[in-house]
């Protein structure tokens, strides 16, 4: 993969950007890639350098990867002014349930769509998907769409005023437990130990509904970069983002041992 700085904004210039449509709603896709379909869904407050990275890396494995669009300005290095009117836009937001619990964000029936017909495009036995933060649950959700066999929720972290709810209706959680026993399937999750936004009480919550179908890592606040986009330094001062903006990118860091535990994960479930 070619080097590219994390402190500039990215192009995007080896994606193609494509729209997709889904019951009135149009959102930019940038895709890249061969081989069985992953959906990367971007962190707050939008699609970063080290977003567009983590993305690269799934594709570098072999991978189609479908990085959708969902809010902020789309290669922007994470500016903390910009950031935050970005996060109370999609607070706000009718696609999305940034509080309260026991609900899918609306966004997530557009993923499921969008995961279908990259299922269709790519083929193979399905779809990996991969949250991260606001939208870590929905990875979780896009379980009621069949093709979804790899599903990764990297510190989830809606609702935003219930540590241990859940971003997910009672019955679709149901249903997911269902289906995971069904199919034999697993859930990864990852999440650093003094993380504030996604606490022990979610995946505690996460655990119990889904029993060992759920595999969640805690890694050590030490692991963390130190020096991650303004942004984050502002408005989220702890370890948070496990395969982006506080990975260190070296060998034998405990955030690559996560990033590789995870492109093991989808190539498991979607190569045949």
């Amino acid at each position: 993969m070619t080097h590219r700085t994390m402190t500039q904004d990215d192009p995007l210039d080896d994606f193609d950007h494509l729209e997709f449509t889904f019951d009135d709603a149009t959102k930019v896709v940038h895709v890249a890639g061969t081989g069985p379909a992953v959906i990367v869904m971007t962190e707050m407050p939008g699609i970063s350098p080290h977003v567009a990275r983590f993305s690269r890396w799934v594709r570098d494995a072999g991978f189609t990867v479908y990085m959708p669009s969902l809010f902020g300005r789309d290669g922007a290095v994470p500016d903390a002014e910009e950031g935050a009117v970005v996060f109370r836009r999609a607070c706000v937001s009718a696609e999305f349930r940034a509080f309260g619990a026991n609900l899918a964000s609306p966004v997530t029936i557009w993923l499921r769509a969008l995961a279908k017909q990259a299922h269709e495009t790519c083929g193979g036995p399905g779809v990996g998907a991969i949250g991260m933060c606001f939208t870590g649950n929905f990875a979780l959700s896009m379980m009621l769409e069949s093709s979804v066999l790899a599903p990764v929720l990297s510190q989830p972290s809606l609702p935003l005023d219930e540590p241990g709810g859940l971003d997910i209706a009672p019955e679709d959680l149901a249903a997911v437990r269902s289906r995971l026993e069904r199919d034999d399937l697993t859930v990864l999750a990852y999440r650093f130990e003094g993380d504030q936004i996604c606490r022990a009480e979610r995946f505690a919550a996460l655990s119990s509904a889904l029993g060992d179908r759920f595999v969640g890592r805690v890694l050590p606040d030490s692991a963390a970069h130190r020096e991650p986009p303004s942004f984050f330094q502002r408005h989220v001062p702890y370890p948070h983002s496990v395969v982006t903006a506080h990975l260190i990118d070296e060998a034998g860091q405990p955030t690559i041992a996560a990033r590789d535990e995870i492109l093991t994960f989808f190539a498991q479930r979607l190569r045949p």
